[in-house]
């Protein structure tokens, strides 16, 4: 093989052609050559692809020929005008940069060819598509080869698999609930256009009212169970006021879950604080037992305790147990209340704060597919001379003893605070009970089609 080495390849006059062998002959452009063009082609064709801009365009403009356009159409409609006298083989492409062409339209001008054979200009009204045009012939003129929406961008969708507990449906989405210890194991995590976060309620264990063993005063009602939701941005149900927006993020992993318990009753006669529930936990989500009610026996007075809702306040104006105890936002509780002269105070709940000898009222949340109210406060038992407990708050609450009765359970699966005793005479009898708290729960909720 021969080899010419020259510097430069110059036609014989000026402005004349240059070619390159003969018609059926190869030209061979070997690996690592670099071939530049600083002037125009012909004749290449450019087999679909443009060479995109990288100034944004925020105004009208005229389109060349190989080149592709981000179009910025935030300030307002732009006009895109088609290379004027184009050839076959041209080419232009249009990219909505800031997906808003459908409010602010971008305007494919024809510059007098047809544009899919119409002899009118083309609207893009679709937020963040992309359309290629490419020039046919003078009947059918610009063609558009390629229109992909934004959708057509986005991954497949993947969305969150799980097993673990009881397992329901609601439409589209998958609920688990726990009413016990237990494992959430996630198999597949999901991604945006899916699912990839998912929705949970986490309701400790409410506490157990309080004992009195003092005739004219009654103890005090045992707190809820602390409550925390969060509703994933996709979720529909209908949560509750004191729920978080966003879910919680998983991944593909095993979850333990803990199922808080309700604090335990005890028969008088006992001075004891009413015990507290005990946490439940999703993840990185804890939610705090219910304060135990405060007790009396003369001649002390027990204050609630604090919990995720506190306990009233047992005899003789004792102090209520603080709820959202620790502290979380929103709160997961509400205090209790202070003891009255003769009525014991009650136990907080998630909507509310005990009320005299009521129970803080519960709240309730669509999360398990209907509304179930919970985590009422525990009512403060009764003394002379009124005679009668108050009453559980809504959502599980467990009713005040009269003088010389037991307080009443708080609701499984609530997070309810149990009743307090009422006020024990000195010979009447000696095995008042308190309400026991409450057991909580776990809901987890996803998108799983």
């Amino acid at each position: 093989m021969s080899e010419v080495k020259v510097n430069k390849i110059s036609p014989r006059t000026n402005c004349g052609t240059v070619t390159l062998g003969d018609s059926g002959d190869s030209i061979v452009i070997p690996s690592g050559v670099t071939i530049t063009n600083n002037g125009t082609q012909t004749g290449f064709g450019r087999n679909g692809t443009v060479n995109w801009q990288t100034t944004i365009k925020t105004g009208d403009f005229t389109a060349v020929s190989g080149e592709g356009y981000f179009v910025n159409t935030s300030s307002g409609e732009i006009d895109v005008t088609l290379p004027a006298s184009p050839s076959a083989g041209d080419i232009v492409a249009v990219s909505d940069y800031a997906k808003n062409s459908e409010t602010n339209n971008i305007i494919i001008a024809r510059n007098s060819s047809n544009i899919q054979g119409n002899a009118s200009n083309l609207t893009i009204r679709n937020n963040g598509i992309a359309m290629t045009f490419v020039y046919a012939d003078a009947t059918k003129g610009w063609i558009v080869v390629y229109a992909g929406a934004e959708s057509d961008k986005e991954p497949v969708p993947a969305f969150i698999t799980a097993s673990g507990g009881t397992e329901t449906e609601s439409g589209d989405f998958k609920i688990h609930t726990f009413t016990g210890p237990g494992t959430f194991t996630v198999t597949c995590a999901g991604n945006e256009s899916g699912s990839n976060k998912v929705s949970y309620l986490v309701i400790a264990g409410g506490a157990s009212g309080g004992i009195n063993n003092q005739y004219d005063q009654g103890a005090g009602g045992g707190g809820a169970g602390g409550f925390r939701e969060s509703k994933a941005a996709d979720d529909t149900y209908s949560q509750s006021p004191s729920a978080l927006s966003g879910g919680l993020s998983v991944t593909a992993t095993a979850f333990p879950i803990q199922v808080g318990g309700g604090g335990a009753a005890f028969t008088s006669p006992n001075s004891n604080a009413g015990n507290s529930g005990t946490p439940s936990v999703f993840s990185s989500i804890t939610s705090a037992g219910g304060g135990g009610g405060g007790s009396r026996n003369s001649p002390s007075c027990r204050a609630g305790v604090a919990g995720g809702s506190g306990g009233g306040g047992g005899g003789l104006g004792a102090a209520a147990g603080a709820g959202n105890t620790p502290p979380v936002s929103p709160p997961q509780g509400n205090n209790g209340a202070a003891s009255g002269p003769h009525l014991g105070g009650g136990g907080g709940g998630i909507n509310a704060v005990g009320s005299g000898g009521v129970g803080g009222a519960g709240q309730a949340t669509s999360i398990s597919g209907s509304p179930v109210t919970r985590a009422g406060g525990g009512g403060g038992g009764g003394g002379v001379p009124t005679p009668s407990g108050g009453a559980g708050g809504s959502g599980g609450g467990g009713a005040g003893g009269n003088v010389c009765g037991s307080g009443t359970n708080g609701t499984t699966n609530t997070g309810g605070g149990g009743g307090a005793t009422g006020g024990r005479a000195p010979s009447g009898p000696t095995s008042e009970t308190n309400g026991a708290g409450g057991s909580g729960l776990v809901i987890i909720r996803y998108k799983f089609q």
